[in-house]
């Protein structure tokens, strides 16, 4: 499927925004990454100033806006529970069958996930363009469930899990062990992320407010499960100890 992806990064005539504007700006520490790759360092800077207009819209459009949306989006700050979609297995309707009836905007926001142009750009306001941002937000994260439940998925997630990018258990006794995401249910707005501890096989909150503002359906409540039946090597035993209360050294008798 054609890309097109210059200057300003747009669907059809719609610039394309981050999902939350606020967050992006603030805290972000990928929301510059678009710009930022084509920037010139500071002993450079007054020699590529004196260049023209026309060589530094060149510059910045063939070198920084080469990411695509889905990089853009699973690098955005609270986004690191996400795993990179391939585009082969958005562009497979088989793999998005009833999605259209639960995300509005469904065609443009697809188009925007794929960076593809559309030619109906300019019917949006700028309102709708914003549902179409979040629209788009939206239809990732209930790919993504299913993404992630196929063999590259898992192989992707594999990789994050090593890496303890889905966090630690809190509890003590687990020793750090890294955790899994999971979802209380699998339809939208239920609830939010939760992560999984193998090893004491409980539930607990991601480990920044970013992380816990995810809706937990965009990794679905059978993930963690399914991986680890699929890498049996990876599941750990059950903590051998657990914590004893006690009073001046004395067990707290338990009516």
């Amino acid at each position: 499927m054609h890309k097109e992806r210059k200057g300003e990064v747009v669907v059809g005539h719609l610039h394309r925004k981050p999902i939350n504007n606020q967050q992006q700006q603030q805290s972000s520490p990928s929301s510059n990454h678009r710009r930022s790759a084509s920037l010139p360092n500071n002993s450079t800077a007054q020699h590529e100033e004196s260049k023209t207009d026309v060589e530094g819209s060149d510059l910045s459009g063939s070198e920084g806006d080469d990411t695509s949306w889905i990089s853009w989006f699973c690098n955005l700050r609270g986004n690191e529970f996400f795993c990179e979609i391939d585009d082969d297995y958005v562009q497979d309707d088989f793999n998005l069958c009833g999605l259209s009836s639960q995300v509005p905007y469904y065609d443009y926001a697809l188009d925007l996930i794929l960076d593809v142009e559309s030619s109906h750009g300019d019917m949006f306001t700028e309102e709708q363009n914003e549902l179409v941002e979040s629209a788009a937000e939206m239809l990732y994260g209930l790919i993504h469930a299913r993404y992630i439940l196929t063999s590259k998925g898992m192989a992707a997630m594999l990789d994050k899990y090593k890496n303890y990018d889905f966090g630690r258990c809190p509890r003590v006794y687990c020793s750090g062990q890294p955790c899994l995401p999971v979802g209380q249910s699998d339809v939208p707005r239920s609830s939010t992320v939760k992560i999984y501890c193998p090893r004491c096989e409980d539930l607990h909150y991601p480990r920044t407010k970013y992380q816990g503002n995810i809706d937990g359906a965009y990794f679905g409540a059978t993930f963690p499960h399914l991986f680890l039946m699929t890498y049996g090597n990876l599941k750990p035993q059950k903590p051998s100890q657990n914590y004893v209360p006690k009073v001046f050294g004395f067990k707290v008798h338990k009516p």
